[in-house]
């Protein structure tokens, strides 16, 4: 552990934690849930929950024994980061029958409020809200500008261009 860190939360702060990851991974997964996307409410409630949970543990566990030196609670989000990649692997599938991968997005996602998760956990407030501004930046704007630049694409003949691509875009 860093010297002289000051680990300790108070329970107040632990819950509120908790609730702000409920929360930001709930609109997350509320925004998901409208375009029907496989991970929807619960599966992003539980993946933000859930790391910012094995955060908050990671964390108490340097207060719990602060005379072992190898505690170090940032070592959790590497672990985080594992978890949500096999996670996020049983999202993706590869359709034949149109030469494409699918859930990328899905995968991308559950990632994202993994990190909100872990941001919150530990504190950075911040960080989490604006992140999750983020990802509603991606899927409201962003997801606009994706299928005007395909569909242009399109019209100038590059419609095969993009046929081994994400083309959940054209979905949202």
């Amino acid at each position: 552990m860093l010297e002289g860190a000051v680990t300790h939360i108070s329970e107040a702060d632990i819950v509120l934690r908790i609730i702000l990851a409920t929360v930001l991974s709930s609109v997350v997964g509320i925004e998901r849930e409208y375009h029907h996307k496989p991970a929807g409410l619960r599966t992003n409630v539980m993946v933000g929950l859930g790391a910012c949970l094995f955060t908050l543990v990671s964390i108490r566990a340097a207060d719990i024994f602060p005379d072992l030196e190898a505690i170090d609670p940032t070592r959790i989000a590497a672990q985080i980061v594992t978890g949500i990649g096999f996670l996020g692997a049983g999202t993706i599938l590869f359709e034949k029958g149109r030469s494409s991968v699918i859930g990328l997005t899905t995968a991308a996602t559950l990632w994202v409020v993994a990190a909100v998760g872990t941001a919150i956990g530990m504190g950075l407030y911040l960080e989490a809200i604006v992140g999750t501004l983020m990802v509603f930046f991606t899927f409201l704007v962003l997801s606009k500008v994706v299928n005007e630049v395909r569909k242009r694409s399109d019209e100038h003949g590059h419609a095969d261009d993009h046929s081994d691509t994400v083309l959940e875009a054209n979905k949202q």
